[in-house]
């Protein structure tokens, strides 16, 4: 189903350690990558406790989600939410039917982007609590509405009908390994997709993620929100009006 070209690889590869030897280094992403990791494998470690304020602590690393997506989980509820993680924990539910369990808007596109910000929170929710495991299947690394996303950007030619994740990760472990790196592939894969479409959006000035992405300005800044790994700012990280909802 994919056809993905380490040519393209090579490229984005080479641009991510370019970015990495011009700043803190390759490390200071990775460490940032497992921090992230030990917060969510703490906080999921018994998933049907999870309360709202370790859902504000985990949502609050979720930059296409933290602006939106609180005040839906309030309402459904603290207990049902945990329920509902627990289950796609276990493999007892889908990613489409966690989105469905949540409150949505009746106004078409405020839900397409409830849903959209619900499905990359619960895309994090299994990775990065267990992130060997699980790959990374949040929107920005694929968006199978409009066939587009960091694997895009890595495929050979257009046309490609879905995209089997284990199997990209898979392709991403065997080019990292070419590269004589063996360690912490998980996260150099992550790495390489968040360049990847770094380098798309910064071409075409557009994408899922809006003006807050783009307000960060440099390709480093941007590839850090795009992991939940920016520094908090000024105002709240995680918005809890039920007016982002409409």
């Amino acid at each position: 189903m994919l056809q993905l070209d380490p040519g393209r690889f090579a490229l984005h590869f080479s641009e991510f350690v370019s970015l990495a030897d011009a700043g803190a280094g390759l490390q200071a992403y990775v460490e940032g990558l497992e921090t992230k990791h030990r917060l969510f494998a703490a906080a999921l470690a018994e998933p049907a406790r999870l309360d709202l304020a370790g859902v504000e602590a985990l949502l609050g690393t979720v930059f296409t989600a933290r602006r939106k997506l609180y005040p839906a989980i309030e309402s459904l509820g603290a207990e049902a939410f945990a329920g509902r993680v627990a289950q796609l924990r276990a493999g007892e539910t889908t990613l489409e039917a966690f989105c469905d369990a949540l409150p949505m808007p009746e106004e078409r596109a405020a839900r397409r982007k409830l849903r959209g910000a619900a499905h990359d929170f619960a895309a994090e929710l299994l990775h990065f609590a267990d992130p060997r495991a699980q790959p990374l299947m949040t929107r920005w690394v694929w968006d199978a509405s409009s066939a587009s996303g960091a694997l895009r950007e890595l495929m050979r030619e257009d046309g490609a009908a879905g995209v089997d994740h284990a199997a990209a990760r898979g392709w991403l472990y065997e080019r990292i390994a070419e590269q004589g790196i063996w360690r912490d592939q998980h996260w150099l894969a992550d790495l390489v997709l968040a360049m990847a479409y770094v380098t798309y959006f910064r071409a075409m000035t557009g994408g899922v993620l809006g003006s807050d992405f783009t307000r960060a300005s440099t390709p480093d800044e941007q590839l850090r929100k795009l992991l939940g790994l920016d520094a908090a700012g000024r105002r709240p990280r995680v918005r809890k009006s039920a007016a982002t909802i409409h």
